[in-house]
């Protein structure tokens, strides 16, 4: 009985390792002007946070929260990016794994710079 119990549970977690056909990465051919168009788009986000985390309201706020306000705004302009891919039937797992990344790497170098631009301030007041 131990042996059948143990054979059922072993198939069942194969089943869900099995290969999701709609998940699966095939190559694709995107041509030139639409790595191009995202290229720019992506170029379009990052100058989009640089921008806005140069306001001076998010001198006076808690960094973690400057850095959330900043990407929030500029997630207009990240859907762009979404709708080049979304034109060229890329999956939607791609897109979303994609802009996942991009905006975890824009949430980092902006909570870095807000940090780096707070602790300079303080270190001003000191002296």
């Amino acid at each position: 009985m131990k042996q059948f119990l143990l054979l059922v549970l072993l198939s069942s977690s194969f089943a869900v390792f099995a290969d999701d056909p709609k998940n699966e990465w095939h190559n694709t051919s995107l041509s030139d002007a639409t790595i191009k168009k995202i290229q720019e788009s992506q170029f379009e986000y990052k100058k989009c946070a640089d921008a806005e985390m140069r306001k001076t309201a998010y001198q006076s706020i808690d960094v973690r929260k400057g850095a959330e306000q900043v990407v929030k705004q500029c997630e207009p302009v990240l859907a762009k990016v979404r709708d080049v891919y979304a034109a060229e039937k890329v999956p939607e797992v791609i897109i979303g794994r994609h802009l996942k990344q991009m905006r975890m790497q824009t949430t980092r170098a902006v909570l870095q710079n807000l940090m780096f631009a707070a602790a300079a301030r303080e270190a001003g007041q000191a002296k």
